[in-house]
């Protein structure tokens, strides 16, 4: 008699608080029913040395060692037009230790547009740093081809893929853009809207995970 292999587990990592809350909130809201498999919601803490740490202790616990890995929560947006609540799916994270390939973004895509119909949803680089970017450093990053920038996606799929091969994606929901620049990146005030896009998104994490359970032919 043959049984059937336990469903990968799907990791979504965030730093805030307030982002947890949102993806909390979305599964209460009935979203979880859709998951694949068992899935953990990480918060990592501000900046890549905490979502470096958190990835590691994560991942280093046997139920989690063969996660697929999304990070996700708030971003700032680079480009002239973005707006709070607009989304990022990233084709790639860069950071001082070079660039990781996203897997299925197309997906994401796909999934986010049907999950939050009529919203934007960008793709390109998304870049790391290790404070909030303003002003002339925007620009510099988007002369450099990024899209958005944030502090913990790179080291999170960087940490992850250090602990063993597996999908990695990033999606990212602008809250801070050129036109509409908050006070402090963590301040919802103004962002509302993201907010509730983030609450609303675990659908489209949920499809790109099962799709890596896919026979692949």
């Amino acid at each position: 008699m043959s049984t059937t292999p336990a469903a990968a587990p799907l990791l979504i990592a965030c730093a805030l608080g307030i982002e947890r809350l949102a993806l909390r909130g979305g599964a209460r809201g009935g979203a979880a029913g859709g998951a694949a498999g068992p899935v953990t919601v990480l918060r990592t803490g501000m900046g890549p040395l905490a979502a470096d740490r958190a990835v590691d202790r994560a991942l280093a616990d046997p139920a989690l060692r063969d996660a697929a890995v999304l990070a996700t929560g708030f971003c700032a947006g680079l480009a002239p037009g973005m707006h709070p609540g607009d989304l990022v799916v990233a084709e790639e994270t860069r950071d001082a230790r070079g660039r990781t390939p996203c897997v299925g973004t197309d997906l994401l895509v796909k999934e986010l547009v049907r999950a939050v119909p009529g919203r934007t949803v960008h793709t390109g680089p998304l870049t790391g740093s290790d404070h909030v970017v303003r002003g002339h450093e925007r620009s510099e990053l988007l002369t450099i081809g990024a899209i958005a920038v944030d502090m913990e996606s790179a080291a999170t799929l960087h940490s992850a893929l250090r602990a063993g091969a597996r999908p990695v994606a990033a999606v990212r929901v602008v809250v801070d853009a050129p036109e509409h620049e908050l006070v402090r990146i963590g301040t919802v005030r103004g962002g509302i809207s993201a907010f509730r896009v983030l609450r609303a998104v675990l659908p489209a994490f949920f499809e790109w995970h099962r799709s890596l359970l896919l026979p692949r032919r």
